[in-house]
């Protein structure tokens, strides 16, 4: 029976691929990737497992303990995998495991052992390594037999004249080629660009004065359930009122205003990858014209990135479009003087105190650099980001127009780099104002 289950829609080919271009960027290093432990909840509960995305990305699967080893310096099992052991009585609760011989039947692992024969294997497999990469201080099981390894390994090396072993960050293997995407990949982020779209389109009905904001959450993650989804690719942001300008707002515990913006801030995971959309509309009637200005210039922000946005650009210029806008924008609504370009810019860092969008993909705020040797990132075809221009003002904020106060603003769109300039993926979420009321009122903006 074939238990393995691959993260649909990337070819199993991928995974061997992406080890085997490791183990040549390794050289005579070695690299330990854990997918992570069960958790519990109330003490004898699992939460769904969800594998570490290092583990996820050099896989394609998932149980909890499994440790993956690629060993750069050796001639012969270069890639080991060390698994929960198979057992009927735990099957039972849990399902089926891979277990030693599914690992490499299934997974093409050269070698595999029982995780419980860690210990005892793992300085070994590590004997002759130049350097290992391992994220110590996130699983204190295996940073325990780590550390105890390269004690051993340095023990030796004083009595045989070996190499001594180094820790380096696996982030200096793994990020660079985890930021450009694979077309597997941008097939899996599309999908969950387009039901965090259908989710919304689900939601927005939904709002209304007096409803729950977790009523809100409860049509975003039904929809992203039943549509395929892991589930929720964060915490769901339903931030009505003031409650928008806390940033990561995720209690969702209260009801809407009746006189009042909401801000929602979601995206689905689909196959372990993530949409990221934020809007913002009035709860009831249309807004004040001072509140859709506010939401105008946001809007226009986040127009100047994807302007900007292109093969040959930097990250930096992305980050300059949106700022430049918001902060003429400041001038333009009353909140920031016009004469005084520090008091703008200050200004601007209190009211958008974040950066304009993040890396995504295997993680909501993927991995890569912004900055590269001390210089801004050069956009590339296949990468994907988020652009989230926002302002966010304060209900106590007296330098503001009374009818702003307390009103957050964030607009967020996923983004991909093509050959020709730039995607949006998630263009088929209206961001107007008024299409964004249309979809509350029912309509199909």
């Amino acid at each position: 029976m074939r238990i393995v289950d691959r993260t649909p829609g990337i070819a199993a080919g991928r995974f061997a691929a992406r080890r085997a271009r490791i183990l040549e960027d390794l050289g005579p290093s070695a690299l330990v990737v854990p997918a992570g432990p069960s958790r519990l909840k109330n003490g004898d509960t699992e939460y769904r497992f969800r594998p570490d995305s290092e583990f996820l990305w050099l896989t394609g699967w998932g149980e909890p303990e499994a440790v993956l080893v690629l060993r750069g310096h050796a001639a012969e099992d270069r890639c080991v995998l060390f698994v929960p052991p198979r057992v009927p009585e735990a099957e039972l609760w849990t399902g089926m495991r891979l277990g030693v011989d599914g690992a490499c039947a299934e997974l093409g692992a050269d070698a595999a052992f029982p995780v419980d024969e860690m210990d005892s294997r793992l300085a070994d497999l590590l004997d002759g390594a130049e350097h290992v990469y391992v994220r110590l201080g996130r699983e204190p099981a295996l940073d325990r037999i780590v550390v105890a390894t390269l004690g051993s390994a340095r023990a030796r090396a004083s009595r045989t004249g070996g190499r001594p072993v180094g820790v380096l960050d696996p982030g200096l293997l793994l990020d660079e080629p985890r930021l450009v995407k694979d077309e597997d990949e941008l097939a899996l982020i599309r999908t969950a660009a387009a039901l965090t779209v259908e989710g919304f389109r689900a939601a927005l009905p939904r709002v209304a004065a007096g409803v729950g904001e977790w009523e809100i959450q409860a049509a975003l993650e039904g929809t992203f359930l039943a549509g395929g989804a892991w589930g929720p690719a964060f915490g769901t942001i339903v931030a009505g009122g003031a409650h928008a300008c806390t940033l990561h707002y995720t209690r969702n515990d209260a009801r809407l205003p009746q006189d009042g913006w909401v801000l929602i801030d979601a995206g689905a995971e689909v196959a372990g990858y993530a949409g990221d959309i934020t809007r913002a509309l009035p709860v009831t009637g249309r807004g004040t014209p001072a509140q859709r200005d506010l939401h105008d210039v946001v809007r226009e922000a986040r127009d100047a990135a994807l302007a900007v946005a292109r093969p040959g650009a930097t990250i930096d210029d992305v980050e300059r479009a949106v700022r430049d806008r918001l902060e003429a924008g400041l001038v333009e609504l009353g909140l920031a003087s016009r004469a005084d370009a520090e008091q703008r810019r200050a200004r601007l860092g209190r009211l958008f105190p974040h950066k304009s969008g993040h890396w995504l993909g295997l993680d909501v705020h993927d991995v890569g650099l912004y900055r590269v040797h001390g210089a801004a990132r050069t956009l590339t075809p296949g990468m994907v980001f988020t652009v989230e221009p926002g302002l966010y003002v304060p209900g106590d904020d007296e330098q503001a127009p009374p009818e702003l106060r307390g009103v957050g603003i964030r607009l967020e769109d996923d983004v991909l780099i093509t050959a020709e300039g730039c995607e949006n993926l998630t263009a088929a979420l209206p961001m107007d104002v008024d299409g964004l009321i249309a979809l509350r009122e029912g309509g199909t903006a």
